[in-house]
């Protein structure tokens, strides 16, 4: 299963892997604070379309189009992600305020139906 959480929210230890998905580091986090498998800067929106989206919630469909090409042309990034999600809980962490308009939940979808595709008989 994979999950999203606010950075911001992620105290403690956790049972599952973790990963900040977030292109720049969370403003107020220290790295020594912050209990992550890895940070994963590549699988982040690029600097352009996150500024272009900007947490506009009108641009979200678009905005998910377009992350989701930039994330087709690059499988290495995501993969880790993915292949811990096969082995256990995952939980996407990043540091928007908006809860559903953000780049971890929709790489959390795209990493769904990757899982979901990997599951299906040829």
């Amino acid at each position: 299963m994979i999950y999203t959480k606010r950075v911001y929210e992620n105290k403690g230890q956790r049972k599952e892997k973790t990963f900040l998905v977030d292109r720049m580091w969370p403003r107020g986090i220290k790295k020594d604070e912050l209990n992550v498998e890895g940070w994963l800067k590549e699988v982040a929106p690029s600097t352009e379309l996150r500024r272009w989206f900007h947490g506009q919630p009108e641009r979200w469909q678009e905005f998910k189009k377009r992350y989701y090409e930039e994330l087709n042309r690059a499988p290495e990034a995501w993969e880790p992600i993915l292949k811990a999600a096969q082995d256990g809980d995952v939980t996407l962490l990043y540091g928007s305020k908006d809860r559903e308009h953000n780049n971890a939940v929709a790489l959390k979808t795209y990493l769904d139906r990757a899982l979901g595709e990997i599951g299906k008989p040829e």
